[in-house]
């Protein structure tokens, strides 16, 4: 079996990259990544084949495309504020890069599970956040994403494509970069404190987010893609969880065996202040998964980044 990931150099694709490869009934995987955020070696030792490019290069995507059985799709330009900065460069990869992949695939008859966000949701006040609420995005990052998510589920209905659309909610673990400034709040954190310098704390810290450890996340992407699942209807991939930043900071705290200093500056725009998944879809189709508790996915993490290479650690370092 022969599987395609988008974004394979990333955070996620590489922690996936490396999943498939450990998975019995998978001969080859493949890295599709213009290395913007993505990073060479963090494929190092997987196993993975590595190609340079654009998904936006619908000839480079038809050629890696060929004989795949299956692809994964998490490339994308990711981050709130960035989207903020830039919203049709958002939308190009996000929204028109995901249309160009879909068309490829529909060629060949690709299975297409692909990455969505919570940021789809929104404004909507409802918690948990179960997948037959309305979508109201708030940032152009969460419009493209909902943009995407809609035509991997249209090339389903219209297309008869074997597809699934999962949305990630605040996945975090090793690997996940803090070198820039639109890092995620839980390596901008850990690597803050490591250096032993103040957390910054957007707002009052009691808005709450429902994290998920990378592990778990690339363990479903896997089993969708050996056992072929796939869903007419959009699915979260998270577990319920809602843990308050100011909450965080105390359990990475806990972790390093020492406090932590925090700084509160004014909130970011576009961001949501409550997020938590409803999981009853992801456990219908994935009945045996179960997710890493946060105290052991932040140990994970921390121990990854006191371990990472020296060319990681200088925040300059790209």
């Amino acid at each position: 079996m022969k599987v395609v990931v988008t974004g394979g150099a990333g955070f996620i694709g590489a922690n996936l990259c490396r999943e498939l490869m450990a998975r019995p009934g998978i001969d080859e995987v493949v890295a599709l990544d213009d290395l913007s955020t993505g990073r060479v070696d963090n494929l190092e030792g997987s196993g993975a084949d590595l190609v340079e490019g654009s998904i936006l290069d619908q000839g480079l995507v038809s050629d890696v495309l060929a004989d795949a059985d299956a692809v994964v799709h998490l490339a994308a330009r990711p981050s709130i504020p960035r989207s903020l900065a830039a919203p049709v460069a958002s939308h190009a990869a996000n929204a028109t890069g995901t249309l160009l992949l879909l068309e490829a695939c529909r060629r060949r008859s690709v299975h297409v599970v692909a990455a969505s966000s919570s940021s789809v949701y929104g404004g909507v006040p409802d918690l948990p956040k179960h997948e037959d609420l309305p979508t109201r995005p708030l940032s152009p990052y969460g419009a493209s994403k909902l943009a995407a998510e809609a035509y991997v589920l249209a090339y389903g209905a219209s297309f008869g494509l074997p597809v699934l659309a999962l949305r990630f909610f605040n996945v975090y673990g090793p690997l996940q970069p803090a070198d820039h400034a639109y890092a995620a709040v839980v390596p901008a954190f850990i690597d803050g404190a490591l250096r032993g310098e103040p957390l910054t704390v957007h707002g009052d810290g009691s808005q709450t987010r429902d994290f998920t450890y990378v592990g778990t996340v690339v363990a479903v992407l896997a089993d969708s893609v050996l056992r072929g699942v796939t869903s007419a209807r959009p699915v979260n991939l998270a577990f319920g969880t809602r843990v308050s930043i100011l909450e965080l900071t105390g359990r990475l705290s806990a972790v390093l065996g020492r406090p932590v200093e925090v700084v509160h500056v004014p909130p970011r725009p576009g961001d949501v202040h409550d997020s938590q998944a409803a999981d009853g879809r992801l456990r219908r189709l994935f009945p045996g998964i179960e997710a890493v508790p946060l105290e052991t996915g932040l140990e994970r993490t921390v121990a990854w980044f006191r371990d990472r290479p020296v060319h990681l650690q200088d925040p300059t370092a790209r």
